[in-house]
This record gives C-alpha cells, sequence and structure tokens, in this order.
C-alpha cells in the first residue's frame, strides 16, 4: 500500500471540514491506498500527523479553503505535494487523490480558471424567503473565487434588504457578472456585462464549479433591461421561478397583516372587527391589518409575477390584475392568472410593436404599460376571472371543511414535502400553496407547513444527544446550531447532516415532518403568518391550538430521531495509519 497524508486547512470547524475528511478516506481505501489526514484551524490541530508518517509518505495533499490555518508545509519539504480546495474535495475526492498517484510536481495544481488570469467577479444572491440560501449562495461562491484566485464582491438581496450593495464603480471595472438566485432579480445595471444565471444551490454545493461554468457560458447582457434585447433571459427562468419572485414579495404584507390582525383580536376580542368597537386601538390595527396590509397581498403577488417575467413595463399590469382579481372574489388564484397573464402579454407586445429607434424610450414608460394594462383587465373581466374566482371558491370550501382524515393526509402531504429538499423547489411549492392559502382565510395548512419545516433540523439536533455515537465530533458540534435554526423555522439547518448521509437521514426526516403536518391538520392548528417558528408563538392569535401544535412538533421529532436510531449507522473509529510504507 502507498502511504499518503493530508491536512485539511480551515478557518474553523464545522461540517464541510469533516466531509472532506470522510471523502478522502473512503477514496483512499477504495484506491487500495493508506492514508492520514490531519485537521487544522486557526485555534486547534486534530487529528495531527506524527512524525513517522510524514517520514514514511510518499505523497502529500494540502486541502485548503479561505481563511485557513497555514499548513506547517516545512516538514514536507522534499516530498512530492499535491494542492486541492476544499470544494474539489467535496466533489471528487477520488479524482483528487488519483493526482497523488500521478507523478504530479509540488506545485499547485494548474486551475482552467486560472489559466485565464484573474478575473474580477460582481455577484448577486437572492431565494424567495431571503433568509438561509440567499448566505449560503454568498458563501459558497466567495469561497469558490478565492480558491481560483478570483476577486468576487458578493451583494445579497436577503429578506432585510440588500446588504454589501454593488457600486457602480465595482460593475464597470467586472470581468463577469454571476446571479446566483431563485427569484428574478433585476438585471438592469449589468448592461453591456457578460452574465450568468444560475438558481443558488450550485452555488451552495460547489461554488468554484459554478464560477468556472459562468466563464464558458456566460452572454452578453444588453444594455437596457427594457429593452427588447434584454427579454430573452425571462423565457429561461421558468414558470416556478416567476412564481417564487412574486411568493417572496408578497411576504411582507401577509407577515404584517397577519400579525396587526392577531394582536387586533388580542387587544379586543374576536368581534374586534365590529363597527361598536370603531375608534378603539384594536378596532383601528384590524384595519389596518386587513383593509390594508392584505389588500395589498394579491395585488403584489400578480405585480411581481409580471415584473419577474417582463420587468419594470410589466408591473402596472400585473398589479392592476391584482386588484381586479380582488374585487372579483378570484383572490390569490386569480392574482397569479393576472401575474403571467400581465408578464407574457407585456413581453409578447414589446416583441410585437416595432418602432423607431427615436421612439424606442416611449415602451416601457407608456405603451406597454398602457396597452398590457387594458389586456390583463381585459381578459380578467370577460375570460378568466369569473371561472378563476368560481374555482377558488370550491378549493377553499372544500378545505375549510376537511376534518378527520383527509385533513391528515393533507398535512401528510406538505409535511413531507417540506424535508425532501430542505428549501428547495419541493420545499418552496408547499410552502407557497400554504402562504397564498392565507389570503382566503384557510390557515391550517401554513401551521402544518411551519410545524414540519422546523422537525428535521431540530430531530438531528435532539438525535446527536441521544445517539452521539452515529455522528462525529463536528456534527455533534453542529447539532447546537441546527436546533436553533430548527426553532426558527430555517430547514436549511438539517442540509450539513443529509449531505454527508442522504439516503438514511432525509427519508427520516420526511417521515417525522409528514407526521408533524398530519398532527397540526387533523388537530385544526392555525396560523396567520407565514414565518417565524417559535418565536411567533407568544403572540396572541398568531396560532391557534398552541397545545397541538407543540403535540405536532414533539411527535415528529420523536419519529425522526426513532427513524435516525434505527437507520443510522455507528460512526467506525479508524484505524491508525500505518508507520511505514
Amino acid at each position: 500500500m502507498t502511504g499518503i497524508v493530508a491536512v485539511i486547512s480551515t478557518g474553523s470547524f464545522g461540517p464541510h471540514a469533516a466531509l472532506a475528511r470522510e471523502a478522502l478516506r473512503k477514496a483512499a481505501q477504495g484506491l487500495g491506498r493508506a492514508i492520514a489526514v490531519e485537521l487544522r484551524t486557526q485555534e486547534t490541530v486534530t487529528d495531527a500527523l506524527p512524525p513517522e508518517a510524514v517520514s514514511g509518505a510518499s505523497q502529500v495533499l494540502l486541502v485548503t479553503e479561505p481563511g485557513g490555518a497555514a499548513a506547517d508545509e516545512a516538514r514536507f519539504a522534499g516530498r512530492p505535494t499535491i494542492h486541492a480546495t476544499l470544494a474539489e474535495v467535496l466533489e471528487d475526492a477520488p479524482g483528487v487523490l488519483a493526482r497523488t498517484g500521478s507523478g504530479a510536481a509540488a506545485a499547485p495544481a494548474a486551475d482552467p480558471a486560472a489559466a485565464e488570469g484573474a478575473l474580477k467577479i460582481v455577484a448577486i444572491t437572492s431565494c424567495p424567503t431571503g433568509i438561509a440560501h440567499t448566505f449560503m449562495a454568498a458563501e459558497g461562491l466567495v469561497e469558490g473565487a478565492s480558491a481560483q484566485g478570483h476577486q468576487i464582491r458578493v451583494e445579497t438581496q436577503g429578506s432585510v434588504g440588500a446588504q454589501d450593495e454593488l457600486t457602480a464603480a465595482e460593475i464597470a471595472a467586472a470581468d463577469l457578472v454571476i446571479i446566483a438566485a431563485d427569484k428574478q432579480v433585476d438585471l438592469g445595471r449589468f448592461g453591456g456585462k457578460r452574465l450568468f444565471l444560475s438558481p443558488t444551490k450550485p452555488a451552495i454545493t460547489d461554488g468554484a464549479g459554478l464560477i468556472r461554468k459562468a466563464q464558458a457560458e456566460a452572454r452578453m447582457q444588453a444594455g437596457s433591461a427594457s429593452s427588447e434585447a434584454a427579454q430573452p433571459e425571462a423565457k429561461k427562468v421558468g414558470v416556478y421561478k416567476h412564481l417564487m419572485t412574486g411568493v417572496s414579495f408578497m411576504l411582507p404584507f401577509v407577515v404584517a397583516g397577519g400579525l396587526l390582525i392577531a394582536i387586533a383580536f388580542a387587544l379586543g376580542g374576536i368581534y374586534v372587527y365590529e363597527d361598536q368597537y370603531a375608534g378603539t386601538l384594536g378596532h383601528t390595527l384590524f384595519q389596518i391589518g386587513a383593509k390594508g396590509a392584505f389588500t395589498l397581498m394579491v395585488p403584489a403577488l400578480a405585480g411581481y409575477i409580471a415584473w419577474s417575467i417582463a420587468d419594470r413595463p410589466g408591473l402596472a399590469p400585473g398589479m392592476t390584475g391584482g386588484v381586479i382579481a380582488g374585487t372579483i372574489g378570484a383572490g390569490f388564484l386569480g392574482g397569479i392568472v393576472a401575474g403571467f397573464i400581465a408578464g407574457y402579454g407585456v413581453l409578447w407586445l414589446n416583441r410585437a410593436i416595432k418602432l423607431p429607434k427615436t421612439l424606442q424610450g416611449l415602451k416601457p414608460v407608456l405603451i406597454l404599460p398602457l396597452l398590457g394594462t387594458a389586456l390583463t383587465g381585459l381578459l380578467m373581466y370577460y375570460v378568466v376571472g369569473e371561472p378563476t374566482a368560481r374555482l377558488l371558491a370550491t378549493i377553499t370550501a372544500f378545505l375549510q371543511g376537511m376534518q378527520g382524515t383527509s385533513a391528515a393526509l393533507l398535512g401528510l402531504l406538505l409535511g413531507g414535502m417540506m424535508a425532501v429538499d430542505m428549501g428547495g423547489p419541493v420545499n418552496k411549492a408547499a410552502y407557497a400553496f400554504a402562504t397564498t392559502l392565507i389570503a382566503a382565510n384557510v390557515l391550517e395548512p401554513m401551521a402544518a407547513v411551519m410545524c414540519a419545516g422546523m422537525v428535521p433540523p431540530i430531530a438531528l439536533a435532539v438525535a446527536c444527544r441521544l445517539l452521539p455515537a452515529r455522528f462525529t465530533p463536528e456534527e455533534r458540534e453542529a447539532g447546537n446550531a441546527a436546533f436553533v435554526l430548527g426553532l426558527a423555522f430555517v430547514t436549511e439547518g438539517a442540509i450539513p447532516f443529509a449531505a454527508r448521509d442522504p439516503l438514511r437521514v432525509i427519508p427520516s426526516l420526511i417521515a417525522g415532518s409528514a407526521v408533524a403536518g398530519a398532527i397540526c391538520m387533523a388537530l385544526g392548528v392555525a396560523q396567520r403568518v407565514p414565518h417565524g417558528g417559535i418565536f411567533v408563538l407568544p403572540i396572541p392569535n398568531a396560532v391557534t391550538n398552541l397545545t397541538g401544535f407543540g403535540i405536532a412538533l414533539v411527535a415528529g421529532t420523536a419519529v425522526s430521531v426513532l427513524a435516525l436510531a434505527l437507520v443510522k449507522r455507528r460512526i467506525v473509529v479508524p484505524a491508525a495509519v500505518p508507520s511505514a510504507v
């Protein structure tokens, strides 16, 4: 057997370092080679390489990430040394180890991207809720760019607005623009730049790979986001992403309106909306929430679906269609229909109407909003509005009448979807379904979805405590953070655990989340706000039947922990690496 020593240098201990270590060990075992792996951070060293292992090694592998500790390379003087990034090991550990057997020189492996020279990259990351994926994607891009020697600035468009905003000078100096987003992002600032669009997932899992792909496939962005040439990207985005963009802009109205209504009920009772309470604080807060914020929910949904498709010219037609949907009783379904009619209608008008260059400026501010609004309004009133309203009334009556087994089955489905990909498209589809139902005053699915979404990180945190032998020390430490994320309804806290052992962890989490969702629906737990986790429970009337919510959360967590105990294997402590090669 040929011996290898490896040093993984990171800024701090975390799931990625542990995953890389295990990946190297498994890859070495498959190649019939012995390997010793040392983990180094700025503060500590774990599994330090003994001198005899270093002296007997035939190859040295140095794995680094930006901000990682120094690897103390002097001790490896004279030995063939291979350099790799943490992302490369996580993506293809056998391939990295194969390089150590190829007689590579001590110099770092050449990166294809580096051959073109260091690039100046600007990027934007964003997701529908703007809580987890937005910042995880930004971190992945920064790490990937640093590993390849590129300069990068990332603007995050999260739930509290844009942070680290890109300046005009930075955009002007950029060689490449990367948009890693699960909702539509305004591209107007990037005219004349090479631009690449991607979901957030590739940035999270392999930022370096995404940057390489962007270098190869980026296309020149037209000079104006409102121009005809700038529109083709809308086709490629897809219906799901347009819908998620609308939902993301609708969420603040749902949160604000729902909480104000809940507080109004707490102050004045369940009849606070009646005229006899006019002038009281409770009645006023109810009017603000119900007649103000909630009235804007559907127009915001429709308007930003249209904006996602057709950019700013689609905003006015979309919002107008959303208002019409509300007045004719078509609700959120009508808003969705109006948004797509307005967006694709304006997109078609933009391509169909040909004007001289001197008059092109009239299209985005006059012609497209005017004709788009007329088209959307006429179709809503004369064609699709009434059938959509009847469909919404049927769905609402069906959901409100669900009891017992039928309600539990819906909760089972929604709950399971929340744990399938933990923040991905399936999770977001269930979340969007429940959120839009709040506008129709169907509140039970929202409670089921939030409770189910809290289960995965909480269950893994509990399992780390009760079943320590089945988790690595790094995972047990990460369990504390996962518990807090679970309480806050950030399902993504379970992703590092699922990534390491997906075939056992994900089904276990789906089982628990499905049970939690089913119990919530069966017990009639209702929720007026679309987010917040355990921190909204103390707000009066934000969540009804708190006991039922607690029972569902505990039961779902228990099911997932039990499933993990049954299927997850104990961690085998690796044997010591032989000192002789």
